[in-house]
């Protein structure tokens, strides 16, 4: 069906619709579902391996690669261009190898987490209408939909019915504010487009109210789709859509790339801020990079200025620039977080959405949590119930409970109210024998009323014929009001309530009030003259696993910090049973006035702050992360959302609402709240990884720049052919792959994982310097043992040593600086086999052909001594760096 404004009353579309208010057949949906195809907005087709390796040159690094590839062949320097282009091609292979299984990996992750609509439909002609809940993609026009705070908006709809009922459509039009929406019989002619108060656009979300609609079009055929004019632009578009951004953000960081998941890393809800992903490999990407292009020139002049040589050097600059490359950071990255992410769903069902995210997990420093549905169950449960003086009394929970069970039962209220649950099946457990229904006959009720804060059930007692006893129960000041009380015993029982919310309680009173027995309704004017029965206080059950989970990420080095929009004592309970600290509880109207330097330093001090509404939650988020910390936020509900959005990794429980769970990061789908904590163990092994690959890889590449720079100049010929440079650059990236497999050693995931570019820098400096001068020792005795470096023969010899010793080295760093324990793994074995390619290349057929000779034979032991005094410094260097 082609979307079009309706100009019709509900009746009438639903009659064009061949649909009604009790919805469609579920024969007739499947039928339509065939007809129409499922409702997905327009996607791409899979991207072809070709695509897929042109897409690979985006990479930074494979563009520089590519750039100095078309330098080298402009001066036909054809070996170093050759080289170049095969190191780009395996670059560009792996590259799409990774992004493909990433793909598929995050596909089925995706799977996992899909968003649902709740449908009235039929099984048969005569059967009743029924809610249920299915997958957002078999939603048909003419499907009734039910709709709720935190509903994502499946497919267009019109509105048969509404409550309050308010819709963020910020990925439509960009209005921040919600839109009020209800149904029209008579649609303003003046009403076009997203400006309809009558229909529901698929993007949007439930902010707060309920409606019922039903479906006007699905798929291709939404607004949403058609108002941005195909696949490409409504991708686009969807980049401040919550369900587009994590869709987009998730297809952006596999592709691995640290530009690309930076330059696609705004996700929900428009101009992302920047996370700590982006801080770190990003950000050290871009240095390398100016390096990279300041490479050539430098080199090309300082020859020029103290060796008189043009631009003959110009394929040996390229060739340093090259081996200053870390050509294998986007198959690292990929690699790394896709095995990731995989592992922990499959382990313990947490889903990552956005592969950066796992990267963030492993430098979160500091978890916000909301209280309620997260630490709690939101299912509250009774704790005591005490008569007037404090005592304990059983009859004062069987009259609160038979005021829930009579109130539920008489008024007719359509979803029971979590107090009056907790308090039947306190009744059921505490009571002996139960609460007996028949104990009392009911004769009305009067249900909750937000305003007067009271309930009323009116039952015949058995014993008591003739008159009726009006059972009332609600908040403490409402019932002592409406009882006959002196001041002295009210100030008690108000100071005695008092003390238990202060506790953490919620706190209900009882009062009892008895009537002759007539037939006239009885109102809330009968609600007077009451005599005071007691204290009900009921407090949030805890999650099962919520105490365990604070633990261990205390054990990890993590700080937790509640916020939430309860009250102060009933936030500091739940953190008291929970076995957290909760100090000195914080409001938000002692913090709302401050500056955001005044409320950093507060909240580094806080660990609870109460009376929280959505923007002061990520009010505080915001001031931690611009305070240098990495924040996590683990929330579930539409007013978690701002906090979610603030955060460096947005969290959430698998029974979040559906706007939540789509604007997450990360899906916590077990149950078990410990599994945060195996993420974030995760998030730093498979961070372990990128920053042992960048330390490593750089600090050798940057040691041997140093050397070829130096030698370059005091050499009277090249110390390396760019050929032979760049081979062992190709040897070196073969052996890199092994970091993706290695394991890290376990105490490096006992505390949050910070890679910072000035800190890598340093390393990578002192590292290096200590490799360049292991190369330089080793010009000495390749000078010693090849005494007649002025003829070709010796200078073929010379390229060989040092092909040798350069090959060596990097697999001494390899093994000496991994992040992994023990002399098994991977890693290990790769060093084995650049080291083996490093003896046995120069003597081959290959090695000749490279324009490398034959060592004499005292360069081994001598080279030995030099590598066994380079070995021991790189292990006096690593143990003071750990």
């Amino acid at each position: 069906m082609t979307w079009a404004p309706e100009r019709r009353t509900p009746l009438q579309v639903l009659r064009a619709l061949e649909s009604g208010p009790r919805g469609l057949l579920e024969s007739e949906a499947d039928a339509r579902l065939a007809r129409d195809g499922e409702n997905v907005p327009p996607t791409r087709r899979t991207p072809s391996w070709p695509l897929r390796l042109v897409r690979s040159l985006r990479d930074p690094f494979t563009a520089v690669l590519a750039s100095l590839a078309v330098v080298s062949a402009l001066v036909a320097a054809w070996g170093t261009a050759a080289v170049i282009a095969v190191l780009v091609a395996v670059s560009c292979v792996l590259r799409a190898a990774g992004e493909y299984r990433a793909d598929r990996s995050a596909a089925g992750l995706r799977e996992l987490v899909a968003t649902t609509a709740t449908v009235v439909r039929r099984a048969g002609p005569n059967a009743d209408p029924a809610p249920r809940e299915i997958p957002v993609d078999q939603v048909v026009v003419g499907d009734v939909v039910r709709l709720g705070p935190g509903d994502l908006v499946p497919a267009d709809l019109r509105l048969l019915r509404a409550t309050g009922l308010t819709m963020h459509q910020a990925a439509l039009t960009g209005e921040s504010a919600p839109v009020r929406k209800h149904p029209a019989d008579e649609p303003s002619p003046d009403g076009s487009g997203f400006d309809r108060p009558e229909l529901c656009f698929q993007g949007s979300s439930v902010a707060c109210g309920s409606g019922t609609g039903v479906v006007v079009a699905t798929g291709a055929d939404t607004r949403f789709a058609a108002a941005y004019g195909g696949d490409g632009a409504v991708r686009g578009a969807a980049r401040g859509s919550v369900r587009g951004s994590v869709r987009r953000s998730v297809r952006g960081a596999v592709r691995g790339s640290a530009r690309g998941s930076a330059a696609r890393g705004k996700v929900r809800g428009g101009d992302r801020r920047t996370t700590a992903f982006d801080r770190s490999v990003y950000g050290i990407s871009w240095i390398l990079i100016r390096f990279l292009l300041l490479t050539p020139p430098l080199v090309l002049m300082a020859n020029a200025a103290l060796r008189g040589r043009g631009l003959e050097t110009l394929p040996f600059a390229v060739a340093v620039a090259v081996g200053l490359t870390p050509e294998m950071l986007p198959v690292i990255v990929t690699t790394a977080l896709a095995r990731g992410a995989a592992a922990l769903a499959r382990t313990h069902e947490v889903i990552v959405k956005r592969l950066p995210a796992l990267h963030d997990l492993g430098a979160v420093d500091v978890v916000c949590v909301d209280k309620t549905g997260t630490l709690t169950q939101d299912r509250p449960v009774l704790d005591c119930a005490l008569d007037a003086s404090g005592a304990e009394d059983p009859d004062v929970l069987r009259w609160a409970a038979a005021n829930s069970l009579w109130t539920l039962q008489l008024a007719e209220v359509p979803a029971a109210d979590a107090l009056d649950e907790a308090l039947l099946d306190a009744a059921e457990q505490r009571l002996p024998g139960g609460l007996d229904a028949l104990e009392h006959d009911p004769v009305a009720a009067l249900p909750f009323d937000p305003v007067r804060r009271l309930s009323t059930a009116v039952v015949r007692t058995p014993d008591r014929l003739g008159s009726h006893t009006l059972i009332v129960k609600g908040a403490v000041e409402e019932v002592l009001d409406r009882c006959a009380l002196g001041a002295g015993e009210r100030s008690r029982i108000t100071a005695l309530a008092a003390a238990r919310a202060d506790d953490g309680l919620r706190v209900l009173a009882v009062a009892l009030g008895e009537r002759p027995a007539r037939t006239r309704a009885y109102t809330t004017a009968d609600e007077r003259g009451l005599t005071f029965v007691g204290l009900v206080g009921l407090r949030d059950a805890t999650a099962e696993t919520a105490a365990a989970a604070l633990t261990a990420l205390a054990r990890s080095g993590v700080e937790v910090k509640v916020l939430t929009g309860d009250h102060p004592g009933t936030a500091a309970r739940a953190c008291r049973e929970l076995g957290l600290a909760p100090g000195e509880v914080v409001t938000a109207d002692e913090f709302d006035g401050l500056s955001d330097a005044a409320l950093s330093e507060l909240a580094a001090r806080t660990t609870v702050f109460a009376r929280c509404a959505p923007e002061q939650k990520a009010r505080i988020v915001r001031v931690l992360r611009e305070r240098g910390h990495v924040t996590g936020f683990l929330g579930d509900g539409v007013n978690d959302l701002p906090a979610l959005r603030a955060s460096d990794v947005g969290i959430c429980p698998r029974d979040a609402v559906d706007v939540a769970r789509e604007a997450a990061d990360v899906v916590l789908a077990a149950k078990d709240l410990t599994s945060l904590d195996h993420a974030i163990a995760a998030g730093r092994r498979a961070g372990g990884t990128i920053a042992g690959y960048l330390r490593i890889t750089l600090s050798s590449n940057f040691g041997n720049v140093i050397a070829m720079l130096t030698a370059g100049l005091l050499l009277p010929f090249l110390p390396m052919l760019p050929a032979q440079v760049l081979v062992q650059n190709l040897c070196f990236d073969a052996a890199q792959l092994a970091f993706a497999y290695d394991r890290q050693d376990p105490a490096a995931l006992r505390r949050p994982l910070r890679l910072r570019p000035r800190e890598v820098l340093r390393f990578v400096t002192g590292f290096g310097l200590l490799n360049a001068t292991a190369d330089l020792a080793t010009f000495a005795v390749l000078a010693w043992a090849v005494r007649a470096v002025s003829d070709a023969e010796g200078q073929a010899s010379f390229h060989a040593g040092w092909f040798t010793e350069n090959l060596l080295t990097q697999a001494l760093v390899m093994v000496l600086l991994r992040a992994g324990r023990g002399a098994r793994g991977p890693v290990p074995v790769a060093a084995c086999g650049l080291a083996a390619a490093g003896l046995l290349l120069p003597v081959t057929p290959v090695g000749a052909g490279l324009g490398m000779a034959p060592l004499p034979g005292v360069y081994y032991p001598l080279v030995g001594v030099v590598l066994g005094l380079y070995a021991g410094g790189l292990a006096w260097c690593g143990r003071a760096h750990r």
